[in-house]
């Protein structure tokens, strides 16, 4: 009798926890998601949460977990990152990203990626507006204390670092739960 009573306990908290399950992943799939990387980014999760499925930011998490960036874009924020794809980084010189993942190079690697990352949450409209409000170009600090420019050509955004260097972005309006990102071409770079 008593293991009767035991199986009959086993089924019915397994029968709640699908249960559970299933109205978190309805829940999900209600969302407005946006694909990139071949993934679905859900607005109920985090950056991070959200970067580690994109195949096309391997290189970015990579960065992040290196620099010790993870709680960081995992809190609440609200932050807006201009987040750049393994291609932009392939782009860098030869061996620089291998360089920057080294240990010994954890605060020049933080400085690159917080020039990706302003404070608050900016759509592509509270851009857009920025731009049209600063006759073509809207200058935008960073959590690194330096600024980047956002600017149109054609109907594109475009953000350009100090040094000239600019990124096209691809895919704008990746909602999170702590912000935005907005996918980019280009890495940018702090003032050199």
């Amino acid at each position: 009798m008593k293991t009767l009573n035991v199986l009959k306990s086993v089924l019915f908290s397994i029968a709640i926890f699908s249960s559970i399950c299933g109205f978190a992943q309805d829940d999900m799939m209600k969302e407005k998601t946006v694909m990139v990387g071949g993934a679905k980014m859900y607005p109920s999760k985090n950056i991070v949460e959200n970067a580690v499925n994109s195949k096309d930011h391997t290189t970015l998490v990579a960065a992040v977990k290196a620099a010790d960036l993870v709680d960081v874009l995992s809190s609440e924020g609200p932050f807006t990152v201009f987040a750049p794809t393994n291609e932009a980084f392939a782009n860098l010189p030869k061996g620089a990203v291998e360089t920057l993942l080294m240990p010994e190079n954890k605060m020049k690697l933080q400085t690159i990626l917080k020039c990706h990352v302003v404070s608050g949450k900016w759509n592509a409209s509270d851009l857009l507006k920025m731009i049209k409000k600063g006759k073509g170009k809207a200058e935008i600090k960073t959590v690194s204390g330096g600024v980047i420019t956002a600017w149109l050509k054609g109907k594109e955004v475009y953000v350009t670092d100090e040094n000239g260097n600019s990124a096209q972005v691809t895919i704008a309006d990746v909602n999170q739960s702590n912000g935005v990102i907005h996918v980019i071409d280009t890495v940018l770079l702090p003032k050199s």
